[in-house]
């Protein structure tokens, strides 16, 4: 795994996911600011995660995608603990356990895992296989 792309990946991926929880919290739609923000985040990332493992893989690179999914879910962990939470949840009265304990979090990460695994599935495997032969 080249360790420096995925990072890049991951924080490409991730900008662009507090980017669009943020913004969708101006736009009320829905009663809930929270499921409207989760919703908005989920749509908004199964593009921007393929992004993401597009730029990973688009220097060649052959990683597992689950491998590489999980390692970008545990980043995002960590700038979310260590950026997201203090600037945009603690202010609004949230904290880490809470943002760390919603079950959507854990969704939308099972869904980010998975979403950079069917990329691999689909876009890379099939090119190991040409090149084994």
């Amino acid at each position: 795994m080249n360790i420096k792309r995925a990072i890049l990946a991951t924080l490409m991926v991730w900008i662009f996911g507090v980017v669009a929880f943020i913004t969708s919290f101006s736009i009320p739609l829905l009663e809930d600011p929270m499921l409207q923000a989760n919703l908005v985040l989920v749509m908004a990332l199964i593009p921007a995660t393929m992004l993401g493992a597009r730029f990973y893989y688009k220097g060649g690179l052959l990683t597992h995608g689950l491998a590489l999914g999980a390692f970008m879910f545990v980043i995002t962990i960590l700038l979310d603990g260590a950026i997201t939470v203090p600037l945009f949840i603690i202010p609004e009265g949230g904290d880490h356990i809470s943002f760390f304990a919603d079950p959507w979090f854990w969704l939308i990460g099972l869904m980010y895992v998975s979403v950079v695994t069917l990329y691999w599935g689909i876009k890379i495997k099939p090119i190991q296989k040409l090149n084994a032969v």
